[in-house]
């Protein structure tokens, strides 16, 4: 058993404070708590359940669904991701821009994944497609940085330091990969097409996001 996970950029540190991205993470975690404490129906109540919205009904959902877990995994790994490449591009767009482009990814992942099973009565929920749509600015903004990234075979950690085109790259390819593998499988787990669909919707979007004016600042850029 083996993985990668990024821990930050390596290459360029933050101007401002990563005051959304901590507000996002903090939102995320305050949820799961509620969460803890409302069981089940707390959940059916709050995510997105495909054959409601396609219906016509509970289309809050589409928003709640995004700040909601599955898991103590599932919120950490999310998180992890979200603060190893959420500050760099709140950094570049402005914290207004910024919060809006991370909503709307969400909402494009949800409705993805909606879509692919409309008459599905799974729970989607997880922040991991907004996430996507961030990991999608990255790999435009910044392809060349370096991510400090944790990879681990069994016991064996280290830490190595990978562009961020070969490592977001290679997660997206999984994406697609695994996909194509479940696209008929009509149980719960991973919401690939939610991942696939922020993703697309982040490099599509992201350089009409961007603040020039910032960027200018952070390539040093007269």
């Amino acid at each position: 058993m083996g993985g990668l996970i990024p821990l930050g950029d390596a290459s360029r540190r933050t101007r401002h404070a990563p005051l959304v991205t901590i507000l996002l993470i903090i939102t995320n975690a305050y949820v799961f708590f509620l969460e803890l404490g409302g069981g089940d129906r707390f959940v059916y109540n709050w995510s997105a359940i495909p054959i409601h919205i396609v219906h016509g009904r509970a289309w809050v959902t589409l928003l709640t669904s995004m700040f909601m877990h599955a898991s103590w995994m599932h919120i950490i790994g999310n998180m992890v991701f979200l603060w190893a490449f959420g500050p760099e591009i709140e950094d570049a767009m402005g914290s207004f821009r910024y919060l809006f482009f991370y909503l709307a990814g969400g909402l494009v992942a949800m409705l993805a994944q909606v879509l692919s099973s409309p008459f599905s009565r799974i729970p989607s929920l997880g922040a991991s497609g907004a996430i996507a749509a961030v990991m999608g600015a990255f790999i435009v903004t910044y392809p060349r940085d370096r991510i400090r990234t944790l990879l681990f075979i069994f016991i064996y950690f280290r830490i190595t330091y990978i562009p961020a085109v070969l490592l977001i790259g290679f997660w997206f390819l999984t994406q697609l990969l695994n996909f194509g593998l479940v696209a008929n499988v009509q149980t719960g787990g991973v919401a690939y097409l939610a991942h696939i669909g922020g993703f697309t919707f982040g490099v599509a979007t992201a350089r009409f996001l961007e603040d020039p004016r910032r960027l200018a600042l952070r390539r040093g850029d007269p």
